[in-house]
């Protein structure tokens, strides 16, 4: 018979936790840090950006943002691993808003944007990225109405 465990009790085994995963990417990332970025993501990542730009490093996230924005960050108002994850696979969304400066230097916030990733292993291997800002760029050069 063993003893249940006691509340003083200290787990030692790290756990897998797909969301604090994608988080800390997601946050390394935005800093801009793709370096370090890199030691979250599998030798094969397929990152797709809006309007199916395919990319396949960190570093090509930063230099995409860097032509489009002056700065821009992510404010996360949401992680969410889909149902049947395991620490072999797991699909993750993280949602929020970004905020920053366009290149002309007129700061923005409140852009909607969603994210999706496919983690194998432990792993980012799968990033895809969708975000208003086309059609917030479409609205300061007249060609669209709010």
């Amino acid at each position: 018979m063993h003893d249940a465990p006691s509340s003083n009790t200290i787990t030692t085994a790290p756990s897998y936790d797909p969301a604090a995963l994608v988080d800390e990417y997601l946050r390394i990332l935005m800093i801009p840090d793709p370096d370090t970025a890199r030691r979250f993501v599998a030798p094969t990542l397929r990152i797709r950006f809006t309007g199916c730009r395919l990319m396949h490093d960190p570093s090509e996230c930063a230099q995409f943002n860097a032509g489009r924005y002056q700065w821009v960050k992510k404010q996360f108002e949401g992680t969410e691993v889909v149902a049947g994850a395991t620490i072999d696979y797991a699909v993750v969304y993280n949602r929020g808003t970004l905020y920053g400066v366009w290149p002309d230097g007129e700061p923005f916030e409140g852009n909607r944007y969603v994210d999706r990733y496919v983690l194998v292993n432990g792993l980012i291997t799968q990033m895809d990225v969708w975000n208003d800002s086309a059609e917030r760029m479409l609205i300061r050069a007249g060609l669209a109405t709010h």
